[in-house]
Formats: C-alpha cells, sequence, structure tokens
C-alpha cells in the first residue's frame, strides 16, 4: 500500500479504514483469515496489522502472488501451522496453482524444518560432548555409547 493511501486511510474513522480493508482482504484472499476476523473489533490493533502484512504479502512487487503463495504455503507447513496452511493452499488454487506445486512447496517447508531441527540437535549435541560438560562421569571407559557417539559418525 501507497504511504499516501496509507496517510488517507488513518484520517478516517477506524470503523470505515476496518470495512475497506476487510473488503480488499476478500478480493484479495477470496475470503477473510479468521485472525482478521477475530482482530477487526479492535481496529488499534488491526489496522496496523493488516497495513503491515498487506505490505509485505500484496504489495511487493518483486515476486508474483504464485510465488508468495508457494513461500507462504511452505512457511506454513514449516512451522506447522496447519490454519494458515489450509488457507494459503485454498487461496493457491484459486489463483490455479497446481496441486504438483503446492506439493513442492510442502515439501521444501518439511525439508527445511527437518534440517533446523537436525542442525540445532546435532549443534547442541557436539556442544555437551565436546565441551567438557560430558553427561557422561569419570567411570565411562572407550566402549560408552553416548562418548563415542560421534566418533562413530
Amino acid at each position: 500500500m501507497e504511504i499516501e493511501h496509507i496517510r488517507k486511510a488513518l484520517e478516517k474513522e477506524p470503523d470505515e479504514v476496518v470495512s475497506k480493508l476487510l473488503d480488499h482482504i476478500e478480493k484479495q484472499y477470496g475470503e477473510i483469515p479468521y485472525i482478521l476476523n477475530f482482530l477487526k473489533d479492535t481496529p488499534e490493533l488491526f489496522i496496523p496489522k493488516v497495513l503491515y502484512d498487506n505490505s509485505i504479502m500484496r504489495e511487493f512487487k518483486r515476486m508474483d502472488p504464485k510465488t508468495i503463495e508457494l513461500i507462504s504455503i511452505g512457511v506454513s507447513a514449516a512451522i506447522r501451522c496447519k490454519y494458515c496452511l489450509k488457507m494459503h493452499i485454498r487461496v493457491a488454487k484459486r489463483l490455479g496453482i497446481s496441486k504438483e506445486e503446492i506439493f513442492d512447496a510442502i515439501l521444501i517447508g518439511g525439508t527445511l524444518s527437518n534440517a533446523a531441527v537436525l542442525a540445532e540437535g546435532t549443534r547442541a549435541l557436539d556442544s555437551e560432548l565436546n565441551s567438557g560438560n560430558d553427561i557422561c562421569d569419570e567411570s565411562c571407559d572407550e566402549s560408552c555409547d553416548v562418548c563415542n557417539i560421534l566418533e562413530d559418525a
């Protein structure tokens, strides 16, 4: 949303701004996302959230709507937000995005989510076992599976 449009919107009554933004969102998405419907009665929260989100998600000129929806699907899958995921799949269908493309975005999100778990877990393991903070005590010997886990890898 252009800064001039934002300035003009903020000069109007909050209920009028909420109504216009809801109309705009429904045209963009084909529906009103649950969280925005929930927030609509609190204009002081609704208006800045929508303006911020819209500036990133819908007014981006460097990416097309299809790319934005595929990214939204991948991220929703990665963070395991079933509500976001289902809504962005519906929006993707309205945009004509194929089931295969949607699935690819889910696979990419899942792969990155898995990599994040592995990166965090293996770094914690490496840090704890190689920093002198071993979970094993002095009674361990070279046959200890915990002490030798990294050597076997």
